[in-house]
């Protein structure tokens, strides 16, 4: 499954990054390999089993405080 996974991340470059350093859309090369880079970082573990942390708890932590001091 990792391989797939791999082999899915390998062809989506194969697709986008010739294109974009043909038409040297340098920042657009940027942000797609920070997106990029963050999906693979997500999908890897998630595949191999690795229970990831919600990020709905860091957002409540956060706002909580904020929104005790509105009431």
């Amino acid at each position: 499954m990792i391989a797939l996974l791999i082999a899915l991340f390998i062809g989506i470059i194969l697709f986008e990054v010739p294109g974009l350093v043909k038409k040297k859309m340098w920042r657009e090369l940027a942000a797609f390999w920070l997106y990029l880079s963050i999906g693979m970082a997500l999908s890897i573990p998630q595949v191999l089993g690795v229970q990831l942390p919600n990020p709905t708890k860091a957002i409540e932590a956060l706002f909580k405080p904020v929104s005790e001091l509105l009431k």
